[in-house]
């Protein structure tokens, strides 16, 4: 019997359990991880957003005859673990709560800042990556994303270097172990995830800066010069001496596309390394959300809705969903407006209820700023708070009435 199977609303029991809708869920009242169906409620509320679902076999703790017909006549998602067959896969809960962790990250990521600044600078020089260097200043994220993820999104949206492609690999490394956590992968994992993503656009310190910095249409010799940077990445990888095959395929195919549009080589489906598709939602995604020459930075909610729509064209759709429930829906750094017309920051997520992240209020209803900015849970708010519940109106764009996020520290 096949694990997760495509069912019509109208076959639905109790016991069985949600995995996948047929629409797209962001905004939906649903979990994003999945959810048990423990009441005729449950039911019609699925019924009154869906046609039909993904249920997962495995899961459920009533299967009936309908939905038997169905796992064995329906083509199934790829689980995760066949996607890693052969790595260990765990399951990972917090070990710390987010203000305990903020302090620990946030010295963790100023030193690895200040490690690949100065591993990039002198790489430009001598040609040459300190492979050690990478690894101990790799470790102390990985730590830290381990006990609680929260802490290091949120930093990670601090854009605080001049030099994007420093930034970019930061981020890039931390969105990589989240999603990493996310699957379950083991530790060691998550460090080739880390230094994968931090070495991924190496190669761009051998192409001509003014081809970085170009806020134009380049043209098909620049583009060309412009792609080499892969190619650049694997060679100085290499020439380092570092052999981890996971680290090397990330660098080497990053730009490839689930659906064979990517480059160098138009690779498609399983055809890319695993670690390579990883790397290629998670480039994709900071640079979305990061301001560059040519672009403006988008939301983050902004950007996962474009993740989403590309799921299974140029993303693996399984990875997309495992990259969104590791960062929310609302993910750390969105700056938000509350139904109850006060603006605030997500800091936090909920692992089981993605719409009610923390929030830090910054701008009252009048969307004056609060002389001192106020942490609230909105869960805690599905009670009593203001004299009615307070969840998420929209996101909105970075830099909404002029708030920075980089002015809030802890």
């Amino acid at each position: 019997m096949l694990q997760t199977v495509k069912v019509p609303t109208t076959d639905l029991a109790k016991g069985m359990f949600i995995s996948g809708l047929d629409r797209d869920w962001l905004g939906t009242p649903f979990v994003t991880q999945g959810f048990l169906l423990e009441s005729d409620e449950d039911i019609q509320r699925v019924r009154d957003y869906c046609e039909h679902v993904w249920v997962d076999v495995h899961k459920c703790v009533y299967i009936s005859a309908k939905l038997a017909r169905h796992a064995n006549g329906e083509r199934a998602r790829i689980p995760l673990p066949e996607i890693f067959r052969g790595r260990e896969l765990n399951t990972y809960s917090d070990e710390a709560e987010w203000k305990e962790e903020h302090p620990r990250a946030s010295r963790a990521l100023d030193t690895l800042l200040d490690d690949i600044t100065d591993i990039f600078d002198r790489v430009a020089d001598s040609g040459k990556l300190d492979a050690v260097r990478l690894k101990t200043a790799a470790d102390p994220i990985i730590g830290s994303i381990s006990r609680n993820p929260d802490a290091c999104l949120w930093l990670g949206r601090l854009k605080q270097h001049d030099a994007y492609s420093y930034q970019h690999s930061l981020s890039v490394a931390i969105w990589g172990v989240a999603l990493g956590r996310q699957i379950g992968l083991h530790k060691r994992d998550l460090r080739s995830l880390a230094i994968g993503g931090m070495l991924m656009d190496v190669g761009k310190i051998l192409v001509d800066p003014e081809l970085l910095r170009a806020n134009r249409e380049l043209t098909e010799e620049e583009t060309r010069e412009m792609r080499h940077h892969v190619a650049h990445g694997v060679h100085l990888v290499k020439k380092s001496g570092i052999i981890n095959q996971d680290v090397l395929d990330m660098v080497a195919f990053h730009h490839e596309r689930y659906d064979g549009s990517g480059y160098p080589r138009g690779l498609r489906g399983d055809e890319i390394p695993a670690f390579a598709r990883i790397a290629a939602i998670v480039d994709t995604y900071d640079a979305i959300t990061s301001q560059r020459s040519y672009a403006d930075a988008k939301a983050p909610a902004d950007a996962i809705k474009v993740l989403y729509e590309a799921r299974d064209k140029e993303f693996q759709a399984e990875l997309v969903e495992a990259f969104i429930q590791a960062v929310g829906i609302y993910p750390a750094g969105t700056i938000v407006e509350l139904t109850s017309g006060e603006v605030g920051i997500v800091v936090a997520e909920s692992r089981t209820r993605r719409l009610l992240p923390k929030v830090i209020l910054v701008l009252n209803r009048r969307k004056e700023a609060y002389p001192k900015p106020k942490l609230v849970d909105l869960q805690d708010t599905q009670g009593r708070y203001q004299d009615k519940p307070i969840s998420i109106a929209k996101s909105l764009e970075p830099g909404a009435f002029g708030i920075d996020i980089g002015r809030y520290k802890f």
